[in-house]
């Protein structure tokens, strides 16, 4: 009789364990989430990755991320494990937007919805849901600031600018490239800008792998090639790891002086290094995108799949991946500069103030 009384509230405790409001027992009754991430040499990714899982826990769902830490092989056999595995859906930042067209049809075989994650999947029509800011309004608040820190609405110039573009096999990079030249373009036309090396055009400018030492190379060559008695006044950077990367370069050669005071110089992603170097004068500007309104409106999109309800989307037409125009979520990016990083990084939460002391 005792054995059976505590058999029985063992049971009860189990079912009690199974409805726990709190999420910890909650997490065994909710499927599998696959995160796939690029890389965790920018910390933006760390970032995005732990965010994700934060919430989807909260939630109640099991999580599976990995990181490929930009090898391509990589992340195909990750994300084919998450599909071996299970998992219902897959969250997925590419390394490149074009290789994934063979699991994901593997994937959507299973019934799994894909959703792109900050960076649009190409060429396949197995992507169901894109999340993301507005990639086009991040590269024009970018020549924006430049637009500002040169004076260009007054009249000011001619000015001597140089242009970076981010990786060739990241959609992203073009709509941050052309939406900067939205309003770069027209001064350039009129001489109040001047590309130096007359490099323009993502074919000519673009950073493979995002990558910091090879834009240091680049703005070296440049700097010889074309600067040797003038001023290079500007410099559109599109992400912060490439921005640190010029900073050095041109550091090389004696800009960030009280005679030789540095470009103004963009970026994106508000990352500590960037904002440290914004302190110092060496960076003109950034931009911050809320890792953590991304993921929450990204497990929006889990839940709504996996509850059988409609999905949130507000855009319909922009994202053509080469084969079907992807139903996105775009959120709003914020240009950062010294003038009100503090509001945004720290009071926000998203930053401490002692990582800046």
């Amino acid at each position: 009789m005792l054995k059976l009384k505590a058999k029985l509230f063992a049971l009860a405790l189990a079912g009690l364990a199974v409805a726990a409001p709190d999420g910890g027992a909650l997490a065994q009754s909710k499927p599998t989430v696959g995160i796939a991430m690029p890389t965790k040499a920018s910390a933006r990714w760390i970032d995005d990755g732990n965010n994700i899982v934060k919430v989807l826990k909260e939630r109640g769902y099991g999580t599976d991320l990995q990181y490929a830490e930009d090898d391509i092989p990589n992340q195909l056999s990750q994300v084919e494990n998450m599909v071996t595995k299970g998992a219902k859906v897959l969250v997925i930042a590419a390394i490149d937007g074009t290789t994934l067209s063979d699991v994901l049809r593997q994937a959507k075989a299973r019934g799994i919805t894909v959703i792109a994650y900050d960076r649009l999947i190409r060429n396949t029509p197995s992507v169901d849901y894109y999340a993301t800011f507005d990639n086009f309004q991040v590269g024009a608040l970018q020549a924006q600031s430049i637009e500002q820190g040169l004076g260009l609405k007054e009249g000011k110039g001619p000015f001597n600018i140089e242009l970076f573009g981010g990786s060739p096999d990241d959609n992203n990079a073009y709509f941050f490239y052309n939406g900067a030249m939205s309003v770069l373009q027209p001064y350039i036309d009129s001489g109040k800008l001047v590309v130096a090396s007359r490099q323009t055009g993502m074919d000519k400018v673009s950073t493979l792998r995002w990558d910091g030492a090879t834009a240091q190379s680049r703005m070296d060559n440049l700097l010889s090639a074309f600067y040797g008695r003038k001023r290079v006044d500007a410099v559109l950077s599109p992400y912060d790891g490439l921005s640190i990367g010029i900073i050095s370069s041109l550091r090389g050669v004696g800009y960030g002086s009280a005679s030789q005071p540095m470009p103004v110089i963009s970026g994106q992603d508000a990352e500590v290094p960037s904002i440290k170097a914004m302190l110092r004068g060496e960076q003109y500007s950034t931009i911050f995108k809320d890792t953590r309104d991304l993921a929450r409106v990204t497990v929006d999109m889990v839940d709504a799949v996996l509850g059988g309800k409609e999905v949130t989307v507000n855009d319909t037409k922009t994202y053509n991946n080469g084969v079907k125009v992807v139903p996105s979520y775009l959120l709003k990016p914020v240009v950062v500069d010294k003038s009100n990083w503090e509001k945004v990084l720290i009071d926000s939460g998203y930053y401490k103030r002692s990582q800046f002391n």
